[in-house]
C-alpha cells in the first residue's frame, strides 16, 4: 500500500497541485484505490463520507489523461449539480499546474453553452440526464473516452436514475474503465455493477467501520412531533454553532420549517431540488462562504457535499432510509474534522432509530441536559 503520494508514480505537474490542495498524505481510500485506478483496472471503492473520496478518482483521472489529445477521455456523474461543482473545484485546484480542459454538463443551465464548450475538452463532470442528453444529440462524443466514474454509485444505480445511467453505459466504448465510488454498497449495486466491469478490484469498508469516528451521536426524545419545534429553539439558543445543517424528510417540511424559525428572527436558508439553478448557486455560494450559517434542507444536500466548518448536523426529521442517516452526519467531521449529529425522536421513531443503530453496529446515546460541552 502507498503511504505517501511520492510513492504512486504520479506526474510531477499533478503532485504539485496535490500539495498546493493541502494535502499532506493520503486518507486510507487514497492509499488503497489510487494505484489500481491509474493502472486502469475497472474499481468498485467504499469508503465513507469526507475521506477523500472525490480527490481519490480525480487523481486517477488527472494521472491518465493525454493533455496533446482535445477529445473527451474522462467522464465523471454525480447525482445533483452542487456534487459535480464540488468535483469540478476539486478537478481544477489538483490540476493547477497542469494543461487540462474541463467542463461541467449540468441540467438548470444554457445548453448553449455547454453545445460550445464540449469542443475539445477531455474531462466533463455532470448530472446523468444533461450528460446523456449531449450524447444523444452527438454534441458529446464519447469515441476516445477512456474512464467513466460514477460518484455516490448506490444512488446513481437506484431506480431515479437507471435507465439514464443504462443509456449513457450503451454509448460507452468496449474498452471503457469504469470506477465506482459510494459511501454505502447496497447489493442491488452490486448486481448492476457486473453487467458493465470487467473483473473489477473491489475495494471495501466493513458496515461496522463505516460509522465515522469523530462524531458524537445524540438523540432527543420529543415524544410528540408538535414538540420538535420548540425543542429545536431550545437548543439553538443553548449551543455556539459554527455552521449547522438541518435535514428533513421533504420539501413541504423544509419550506415550514424555514419559515417558523426566520419567523422567530433566527436566521435560515431553505435549500430543496425544486429551487432553480441560480437559487441554488447562490444559497451555496452564502453558505460556503460563512455568510449564511444555518441552512434547513432535504437529503439533496446529503451527500459528498464538504463545507468544512460544518460542526452540526440536525435530524429533525429521522431518514426513511438508512443509508442516508450515513450521508447526512457526514455532513459534520469531514476528513477525520469533530462533528456532533442531533437526532430527533418521537415515541413513534424509537425503532427506526434503534433500527439504524443495529444496522451500522453504533451508539446513539441521549442528549445530556448539560449541553454547554458539546
Amino acid at each position: 500500500m502507498n503511504t505517501e503520494f511520492d510513492t504512486m508514480g504520479l506526474r510531477e505537474e499533478l503532485l504539485r497541485g496535490i500539495y498546493s490542495y493541502g494535502f499532506e498524505k493520503p486518507s486510507a481510500i487514497q492509499m488503497k484505490a489510487i494505484v489500481p485506478i491509474i493502472n486502469g483496472h475497472d474499481t468498485i471503492a467504499q469508503a465513507q463520507s469526507g475521506t477523500g473520496k472525490t480527490a481519490t478518482f480525480v487523481i486517477g483521472v488527472l494521472q491518465r489523461i493525454d493533455t496533446a489529445l482535445l477529445q473527451c477521455q474522462a467522464l465523471l456523474l454525480s447525482p445533483t449539480r452542487e456534487l459535480v461543482d464540488q468535483t469540478m473545484r476539486v478537478i481544477l485546484s489538483l490540476s493547477e499546474y497542469m494543461n487540462v480542459k474541463c467542463h461541467s454538463c449540468i441540467g438548470g443551465r444554457s445548453i448553449k453553452d455547454d453545445i460550445k464548450k464540449l469542443k475539445g475538452v477531455q474531462i466533463v463532470a455532470g448530472t446523468p440526464g444533461r450528460v446523456l442528453d449531449m450524447i444523444q444529440r452527438s454534441f458529446l462524443s464519447l469515441s476516445h473516452l477512456a474512464m467513466f466514474v460514477l460518484d455516490e454509485a448506490d444512488e446513481m444505480l437506484s431506480y431515479g436514475f437507471k435507465d439514464q445511467m443504462y443509456g449513457i453505459f450503451d454509448h460507452l466504448p468496449k474498452e471503457t474503465q469504469v470506477c465506482l465510488f459510494s459511501a454505502t454498497m447496497p447489493n442491488e449495486m452490486m448486481t448492476v455493477s457486473e453487467k458493465f466491469m470487467r473483473e473489477p478490484i473491489t475495494i471495501r469498508v466493513n458496515k461496522e467501520e463505516i460509522t465515522l469516528e469523530g462524531i458524537s451521536q445524540y438523540f432527543v426524545n420529543v415524544e410528540y412531533e408538535d414538540w420538535k419545534l420548540n425543542t429545536l429553539i431550545d437548543l439553538y439558543e443553548q449551543l455556539t454553532i459554527s455552521q449547522a445543517l438541518i435535514y428533513c424528510n421533504t420539501r413541504k417540511m423544509v419550506e415550514w420549517l424555514s419559515e417558523e424559525l426566520n419567523k422567530r428572527d433566527f436566521s435560515v436558508s431553505c435549500f430543496h431540488a425544486e429551487l432553480s439553478q441560480d437559487e441554488r448557486d447562490v444559497l451555496m455560494k452564502e453558505f460556503r462562504s460563512g455568510k449564511s450559517r444555518v441552512m434547513v434542507t432535504t437529503d439533496i444536500l446529503s451527500r459528498g457535499i464538504d463545507i468544512q466548518q460544518v460542526s452540526m448536523v440536525f435530524n429533525y426529521e429521522l431518514p426513511s432510509k438508512r443509508e442516508s442517516y450515513i450521508h447526512r452526519i457526514g455532513r459534520s467531521g469531514r476528513f477525520g474534522r469533530k462533528g456532533v449529529a442531533i437526532n430527533f425522536i418521537t415515541n413513534e421513531t424509537i425503532g427506526h432509530m434503534q433500527y439504524i443503530q443495529r444496522f451500522y453496529d453504533t451508539q446513539i446515546v441521549e442528549l445530556p441536559e448539560d449541553i454547554s460541552n458539546l
